[in-house]
């Protein structure tokens, strides 16, 4: 059964980056209008590449930007944040593109109900094989 476990585990650590994704995505969004905020987000190839060689960084650190914050990390992962480049300049020192946002997370969302889809079809051909034996 370990195989099983190693086999679903590849689809189970990609689910847990694209969660992680949409979160820094929507933090974006909702930061659109922030002055001095700057864009954030990380190469999910990478993230996956390091989550899978076991050389995830662990988690995703949170902000503190006061010193009653208390500390603590997101969801576990090897996701590192990254500055997204800046695609147009704001006067208010802002780095969120909503055109990219938007794209960005349209295409995260649909990565994630690929491999949802993925999980559900092994789960559904794993079931037709017991069904069989069963017979």
């Amino acid at each position: 059964m370990s195989s099983l476990d190693q086999y679903l585990s590849v689809y189970s650590q990609a689910m847990n980056l694209r969660t992680q994704r949409h979160q820094v995505l929507a933090s974006n969004i909702a930061n659109a209008d922030t002055p001095n905020y700057k864009a954030r987000d990380f190469s999910f190839d990478k993230a996956m590449q390091n989550a899978m060689s076991g050389r995830g960084n662990g988690s995703i650190a949170l902000a503190t930007t006061a010193s009653g914050h208390q500390q603590g990390s997101g969801a576990a992962g090897g996701a590192a944040l990254q500055f997204r480049t800046e695609t147009q300049s704001a006067a208010d020192g802002n780095t969120v593109d909503m055109d990219v946002e938007r794209s960005q997370i349209a295409e995260n969302a649909l990565q994630y109900q690929i491999v949802s889809q993925f999980i559900s079809d092994k789960f559904k051909g794993i079931r037709s094989a017991l069904a069989n034996t069963s017979s």
